[in-house]
């Protein structure tokens, strides 16, 4: 595999040493499709983000991650700390598909998806609402303070603030119910780290797409310092295709190109203005470019204008643009080796996931030893072994259950052997197990329990030991 070199974007002029200071970045606003796409993103992501915690499954929430229950409600799945393995499951088909979708198309999480992408689009729109378009925004920072600013942009902080907290309120509804969190908040009587937990992801909402936006995706994301490492010469990224645009430089829309010994570029700068991140991608591909593809938009639009062929700025490949291949040759690389092992790899672990949870025992049972007595005699003769049972009903109903036991001979329960469980509840069970004085020789004896929903197909087998003291 080649690995594609991703240039540093050009340096700020006027910076010294080691440090350059950034200068701020006013996006032009874009129309088009990939403009179209990445409001469809923003609208998806946050009707789930925001609606989901609202969406009740019965009586409960439907997504409710309740730490101090040790409890974690997916629609009709109430899942325990043992069921962690499902959480890594995730993060690792997460990071698959990551890998999957960036030797394919390149930064597409980060351009239509990402959160920070996503909230610095939202806070853009806002402060394009209050404050207006590029240029008008670009002169009302640079004027002098008056009335009219100050009131623009405490209106425009003001509703930062508001999406901000609404976004912190609603990530913190994950964790408590949301109803009655929203209770609590307006009589002030949420919980400490409730309280936290709000400001600070209000906070770092806030700053992050209000403030560093660009900031984050350039110097604190991980992604943009690999991504070289994930791309190949066959990967879909945005690119300009200097060999039809160069030389660049302005004309009228009737001048004849080859008379004047020009390319298609006009030199309008517009894709370096509507870029999120500051960079010229006429300079070829570097870390800061995350996909987005507002130049692409804006320059099919300017190719428009003059009645160019659309695609000077395109999703294409390096190996495309180095051969001159049309859209049939690139299609046809994307079913790559390196593609279809992602992909397998993807599709077997989702499947094997699915079909786990699909089959998953709505039961779980632990089995720990009472350490204060190993064994005693009791009367009639027996001896006796006592057990600490932590059964969990995974279900959404009260459920009964039988405890067995086996592996001995003469072993039985002197305890109750049905114990009953609340809906989606845990509970610790002591169970004494019995065998006849003598039945067993001196030493430590392997046991199993068997617990049994009654009326129901729940089954879980147990093992562990029991003692027979010299």
């Amino acid at each position: 595999m080649k690995v594609i070199p991703i240039l540093p974007a050009a340096p700020e002029e006027g910076g010294h040493g080691l440090y350059a200071s950034e200068k701020k970045i006013y996006p032009r606003a874009v129309t088009g499709l990939f403009a179209r796409w990445r409001w469809a993103f923003v609208w998806l992501t946050q009707v789930i983000f925001y609606g989901l915690p609202w969406l009740n499954w019965g009586e409960r929430q439907a997504v409710l991650f309740d730490l101090a229950a040790r409890r974690f409600y997916i629609f009709g799945y109430v899942l325990y700390p043992q069921d962690f393995i499902y959480l890594t499951g995730l993060l690792v088909i997460s990071a698959l598909s990551l890998f999957l979708f960036t030797a394919v198309a390149g930064r597409l999480w980060c351009g239509f998806a990402c959160p920070q992408t996503v909230y610095t689009e939202m806070f853009l729109w806002i402060e394009r609402k209050v404050e207006g378009e590029r240029n008008a925004r670009i002169k009302l920072d640079g004027a002098p303070f008056s009335l009219e600013k100050l009131v623009k942009k405490w209106f425009k902080h003001l509703l930062w603030i508001t999406l901000a907290m609404w976004t912190g309120f609603t990530f913190v509804g994950y964790f408590t119910p949301i109803q009655e969190l929203g209770l609590e908040f307006l009589q002030t009587r949420m919980g400490s780290w409730e309280v936290f937990w709000v400001f600070f992801y209000a906070l770092a909402t806030y700053g992050n797409a209000g403030f560093m936006r660009e900031q984050v995706c350039k110097y604190m994301c991980p992604y943009a310092r690999f991504q070289s490492a994930m791309f190949d010469q066959d990967t879909l990224i945005v690119s300009y295709d200097s060999a039809r645009g160069e030389p660049r430089g302005t004309r009228g829309r009737k001048d004849d190109l080859r008379a004047l010994g020009l390319g298609s570029c006009i030199d309008c700068d517009l894709c370096v203005q509507v870029c999120p991140t500051g960079i010229d991608i006429r300079n070829g591909l570097q870390y800061e470019c995350i996909g987005c593809a507002g130049c692409v938009d804006v320059c099919d639009t300017v190719m428009d204008k003059m009645h160019y062929p659309r695609g000077l700025i395109r999703f294409t490949t390096q190996r495309a643009l180095a051969e001159g291949s049309g859209s049939d040759a690139i299609l046809r690389r994307v079913l790559r080796p390196r593609v279809l092992v992602y992909a397998t790899v993807l599709l077997v672990l989702t499947a094997g996931m699915m079909a786990s949870l699909a089959l998953r025992m709505p039961l779980k049972v632990d089995v720990v030893r009472d350490r204060a007595a190993l064994a005693r005699i009791v009367p009639g003769g027996r001896l006796e072994n006592v057990y600490r049972l932590q059964v969990m009903n995974a279900t959404e109903q009260p459920q009964r259950y039988r405890i067995d036991a086996a592996g001995l001979p003469g072993l039985s329960i002197a305890s109750d052997a049905v114990v009953e469980i609340g809906a989606a509840e845990s509970r610790w069970v002591a169970v004494r197990l019995q065998v006849p004085y003598g039945a067993a020789a001196p030493g430590s004896h392997p046991i199993h329990f068997d617990i049994q929903a009654v009326g129901a197909d729940a089954h879980v087998r147990e093992k562990s030991v029991f003692l027979v003291p010299r």
